[in-house]
């Protein structure tokens, strides 16, 4: 690791762990006392996994006779929320029909239990939530659905891979790979680790193998590495595909481009490896800010998608959701929709960007090119589309590499994956890289389009090695008269950087393989 860094950026994400939970406390604590006053809300405690106490909150749709019985929605929490988080949204579903239990996932808040971070104890939760919701409600053991945001996204996938009974999944701002999500490129994605981790001890009882990962986590314990990777396995819905596809759940996914916790890319990635019935939507936006003003009460496109996906796959609505271009994304530059066959679809047109010559860099400075801050940066970006910005030609080529296309002359219509291929030489066996994909105006300010961390170990100093890196996923509009840059430094205040004092980078292009970053773009 670097050598005077300070990985947990404590006071920060600190403050905006408390400002989180303030906020949600605050703000949902008068929509459970509107909810607690409608027909039919009643809270219970339901015996989960081991007989764990788990809180929940039952609402049946008005006017039943006892002969009808309803299709069922679950809500499992998201991490760090109270139990009352879905109360605007579950009451909106049983108007609709349903019978829906949100409850509160173990270990946090009332829920008694230690935090899990979705194992098996969670995944098993789901199925007692739907026993007793069988057993207690006018349900329909037919008809089942599952559904959450973040944490309870994560869960619902994994329930629905586990137990049959699960016909529908609304998976809002979840993960499919739970690695790939903060540990991306082999890189701990420091902030929004340190963000989960003191939401955790702040609403929750983590559990010790919880408080054991995260330390191991945070200190970069390479003897631990394969204890983490088979720890988000365990936990990552991807690893459960095959039981899913056989299941046959219909599955909705929708998440943000810029989701600082669980990146667009594995997402992407898990829905092509789904068979049955699918949809997957994008949005400008960072971690579940999409879906944030719906939990309100304010119209929103996350929820009425997710209720037109339960009212076709639970209540056989012909309302044409099946029939629409199953991948949807909206661009962080425009206001409209886009629709898709499929994700492969989506950056069909690529287009190469040379990275020339030999350069060289120096380690363990920020130059100034970032990704932003957790949250802030990506929600500035969703209202305003103002992204993280750095002034090109005075990014210090001493910590900087940097190379520019040709202007462009019509514009260039970003969509999907960036790809980055190049050979490095280091002169220290570890080390850490961060890429850049910026917009480059006339004026040399870049607008950040994506970026991605990659960190190495073992290598032999001075032997070159080859370097394939995903950028993460978008939609950004590059304007007619703008270039694209890409930017490489060794330290972003998003990530914990390996680089050890005095190394050094140097970047080539041999004639046998030279090196590119390859930009995915909308047919016009």
């Amino acid at each position: 690791m670097g050598h005077g860094r300070n990985p947990l950026r404590t006071s920060a994400v600190g403050a905006l762990s408390a400002t989180l939970i303030v906020a949600a406390g605050l703000g949902l604590a008068p929509t459970a006392q509107a909810a607690g006053g409608t027909s039919g809300v009643r809270f219970v405690d339901i015996s989960g996994d081991g007989g764990t106490t788990l809180k929940a909150n039952v609402i049946t749709p008005a006017g039943g006779d006892g002969t009808r019985a309803y299709p069922l929605i679950v809500l499992p929490t998201s991490w760090g929320l109270p139990q009352v988080e879905y109360l605007v949204q579950a009451q909106k579903l049983a108007n609709s029909g349903y019978v829906v239990v949100g409850y509160n996932v173990r270990g946090f808040w009332q829920s008694d239990g230690e935090i899990d971070v979705a194992g098996p104890h969670d995944t098993a939760d789901v199925s007692k939530v739907i026993d007793w919701a069988l057993a207690n409600t006018p349900s329909d053991p037919r008809r089942v659905g599952v559904a959450g945001v973040s944490y309870g996204a994560g869960i619902s996938l994994l329930a629905a891979a586990h137990d049959k009974r699960v016909k529908a999944v609304a998976a809002l701002s979840g993960w499919a790979d739970l690695t790939a999500s903060i540990y991306s490129g082999r890189t701990e994605h420091v902030q929004a680790a340190a963000l989960l981790n003191g939401v955790g001890h702040v609403t929750g009882h983590p559990s010790a193998e919880t408080q054991q990962v995260f330390k191991d986590f945070f200190a970069s314990n390479l003897s631990k590495e394969q204890d983490l990777v088979d720890w988000g396995k365990k936990r990552s819905p991807e690893t459960y595909v095959d039981q899913l596809n056989k299941n046959g759940a219909a599955v909705f996914m929708a998440n943000t481009w810029g989701d600082t916790i669980f990146s667009p890319n594995q997402y992407a990635t898990f829905y092509d490896e789904l068979t049955g019935p699918k949809r997957l939507e994008f949005r400008p936006g960072d971690h579940a800010t999409a879906e944030l003003p719906g939990l309100f009460g304010l119209p929103n496109d996350v929820w009425t998608d997710t209720g037109r996906w339960f009212d076709h796959y639970l209540r056989g609505a012909d309302n044409g959701i099946d029939r629409e271009q199953p991948v949807q994304l909206k661009s962080r530059s425009t206001g409209g929709y886009e629709g898709y066959s499929d994700w492969k679809s989506v950056g069909a047109t690529t287009r190469k960007i040379a990275l020339e010559g030999t350069t060289r860099i120096h380690a363990n400075v920020d130059s100034g090119a970032d990704g932003g801050i957790i949250f802030l940066s990506s929600i500035l970006d969703q209202l305003t589309r103002i992204p993280p910005m750095a002034s090109i030609p005075l990014l210090p080529r001493y910590w900087a590499a940097v190379w520019q296309s040709e202007k462009y002359t019509s514009a260039q219509h970003v969509r999907g994956t960036a790809r980055l291929h190049t050979t490095v030489t280091a002169t220290k066996g570890s080390g850490t890289l961060v890429a850049y994909l910026y917009d480059v105006g006339p004026l040399g300010i870049g607008k950040l389009v994506s970026n991605a961390p990659y960190t190495f170990h073992g290598q032999t100093p001075g032997q070159p090695f080859g370097v394939d890196l995903e950028l993460f996923s978008t939609a950004y509009d590059v304007p007619a008269g703008h270039r694209l840059a890409l930017v490489v430094d060794t330290v972003d205040p998003l990530y914990i950087e390996h680089n050890p004092s005095g190394a050094q980078l140097t970047f080539s292009s041999p004639e046998h393989d030279p090196s590119y970053v390859s930009v995915p773009l909308r047919e016009q």
